[in-house]
């Protein structure tokens, strides 16, 4: 368990280990959520996205050319766990 300090304007520092296990970096947010008890919930914000933003942002990065059918093979070993 972590103990943290509060300085005298009200604000806490999270460690640097803390911040990992939530998988946050430089720049990004967190959420914090009041619960009963005096207790809080702290996770990493997790940033909004659609399957239209993520359409064609891999576009021109390889010289690679799918057929259909390699495409729903790799997804298909992909859900399987193969490599």
């Amino acid at each position: 368990m972590a103990h943290l300090t509060v300085t005298a304007k009200g604000q806490v520092t999270l460690r640097r280990e803390l911040l990992r296990h939530l998988g946050v970096q430089p720049g990004q947010q967190i959420e914090v959520t009041t619960l009963p008890g005096g207790r809080i919930e702290v996770r990493a914000v997790q940033p909004p996205g659609s399957i239209e933003a993520f359409i064609g942002h891999l576009a021109g990065r390889s010289p690679k050319v799918a057929s259909l059918e390699e495409i729903q093979a790799a997804a298909a070993a992909g859900w399987a766990g193969e490599p």
